[in-house]
């Protein structure tokens, strides 16, 4: 009995060994491929390749931004403690181009005033403020916001001050008599940003103060007068509004100029969370009045958004630093208040976008603002695909990682005769991540959809929708240029007209770059990708 019951467990172990061995060479008949798993460090997955961020800890709004000499001065809202916000100070980065930076020392810190919150620096080229004290070189004068929290959770004080520096921005000294500009009634009155009025030689200041932005002049810095105020009731009201800015810019092709006045919000944005809107108009040194064609279309629900990504906020332009073309250059936070301190990073948290020019043109849709990567991004260049006249039928693969480095390119493409046709291009990898852009026909809008883009759980609002903004040119061909830097994406439409800006967090890097019709077949007349190369 016990030779047979031994003999019949042979043969069962034997049948089931043919059965697993059968439906083995199924599965590998059928070729089903599973995702791959690669572990990647945070360092080599996330880490910038060109765009600005901190070696450690928590940045977020640019502030202070300057040239002189040669140098770029990008300053930041920093917490050099930890990875999430909190008492802030300045960091400090220096660049000759706008792409490559060298972080610098912290530049200014919290004092009896206050936390360091945003604020502008000026070159006081005229010596106006009396602090310089280096023969044939001009003081540095920083204007920023003291922030204090008193009792209660939600009580602070804030208070404009200003701190000056002889040795062109490394190190500061306060002002003996700060705050210049007190406040006992508003609660969010915060993030100076002056610049030098040369029509009627005085300083102008913007400042946010709760639902409206506050107009300031002075001749020496010290000393405040203030003129207006503007927004109570206009623009996007979602949130509390911050970091303005106001300039002026000449009209593309034009004898004409405008003034520029760029506010942010949070909440409010158009696709969720924290963005910045602009308004153009004149300002007679004393009081900013939108330009009537403006007025018009912005109370008929126009959108006038310098990016209608998720990720660029708290964006403002350089003092001392306007092309001969009369543009202005800029730069945003690359992140969303609604996730910016739960992203999946913990050695530092956010980047900020890369440098833009400004531009102002008008057109059959009125004047609108374009915003273009900075030409400096030109001479990091190095690898070149490039191809025309491509007929796109179905899913059609345009590069892979074998020819280029996806985790730092630039791309270029256009559309001719685009009628009735949309497109998504779509960034992959073999872990089954994707990243998703391109045009919609059906309803004229531009998207950007990470919703299975990698890693979305660490935040509910993160990956919630799929970001849209509507295409306000009315030409029949399609251009855009693609900035992509490991974990975000830059898309300038139309000449910069609309643009969107998005962060992502694969859990690869991605390896291919393809592109689909939205329902017609159509022809991409040209693509160009150049790895960029940053050794």
């Amino acid at each position: 009995m016990k030779i047979f019951k031994k003999a019949n467990l042979i043969l069962m172990l034997l049948v089931l060994s043919f059965l697993n061995g059968c439906k083995g060479k199924k599965q590998n008949d059928q070729k089903v491929e599973q995702p791959v798993k690669v572990s990647y460090s945070e360092e080599e997955l996330y880490r910038p390749n060109f765009h600005f961020t901190p070696k450690n800890a928590w940045m977020n709004d640019p502030n202070g931004m300057f040239y002189y000499n040669g140098y770029y001065h990008l300053y930041f809202q920093y917490h050099p403690d930890s990875n999430v916000w909190g008492p802030m100070h300045w960091g400090h980065a220096i660049s000759t181009d706008m792409i490559s930076w060298t972080e610098q020392p912290v530049a200014i810190y919290p004092d009896e005033l206050g936390t360091i919150f945003s604020g502008s620096a000026v070159v006081d080229i005229g010596n106006t403020s009396g602090f310089g004290e280096v023969s044939n070189a001009a003081p540095i004068v920083a204007i920023y916001t003291n922030s204090k929290q008193l009792e209660g959770e939600d009580n602070w004080k804030q208070s404009q001050s200003i701190a000056y520096s002889n040795d062109e921005g490394k190190t500061f000294t306060k002002y003996e008599n700060n705050p210049v500009i007190d406040n006992d009634k508003i609660k969010d009155f915060r993030d100076p940003k002056v610049s030098w009025d040369e029509e009627r030689n005085k300083w102008v200041m913007v400042l946010a103060a709760g639902d409206k932005i506050m107009f300031y002049d002075s001749k020496d810095l010290k000393k405040w007068n203030l003129l207006s105020d503007f927004g109570q009731g206009i623009g996007g009201h979602g949130g509390v509004w911050e970091c303005p800015d106001l300039f002026k810019l000449p009209v593309l092709g034009t004898d004409e100029s405008k003034w520029v006045l760029f506010v942010s919000i949070n909440p409010g944005g158009p696709n969720g969370g924290s963005a910045t809107q602009y308004f153009i108009g004149d300002f007679d040194g004393t009081t900013f009045t939108m330009d009537k064609e403006f007025e018009t279309a912005l109370n008929k629900k126009h959108n006038y958004w310098i990016d209608f990504g998720r990720d660029n906020y708290a964006g403002v332009t350089w003092s001392n630093a306007t092309r001969k073309d009369g543009s202005k250059l800029m730069l945003g936070w690359m992140s969303n208040w609604d996730y910016a301190q739960k992203v999946p990073t913990e050695a530092w948290r956010s980047a900020m976008t890369i440098a833009r020019e400004v531009q102002l043109q008008k057109g059959d849709n009125g004047y609108r603002l374009l915003f273009n990567p900075v030409k400096e991004l030109d001479s990091y260049r190095s690898t070149k695909y490039k191809k025309a006249s491509i007929p796109i039928k179905g899913d059609t693969k345009l590069i892979d990682s074998d020819a280029i480095d996806l985790a730092r390119v630039e791309i270029k493409f256009n559309i001719s005769n685009l009628i009735d046709e949309g497109f998504t291009f779509n960034l992959t990898n073999k872990q089954g991540d994707s990243l998703a852009f391109g045009y919609n026909h059906s309803d004229k809008n531009f998207f950007v959809d990470r919703r299975k883009s990698g890693k979305i759980a660490f935040a509910e609002k993160f990956a919630d929708r799929i970001s849209t903004a509507p295409r306000t040119s009315l030409n029949k061909d399609l251009s855009g240029t693609i900035i992509i830097d490991k974990t975000s994406i830059e898309i300038f439409f139309d000449n910069g007209e609309t643009v969107m800006t998005e962060i992502f967090f694969p859990n690869a890097p991605f390896k291919k770059l393809s592109i689909k019709p939205e329902d017609k077949e159509f022809t991409l007349s040209k693509i160009e990708i150049n790895e960029l190369n940053f050794n």
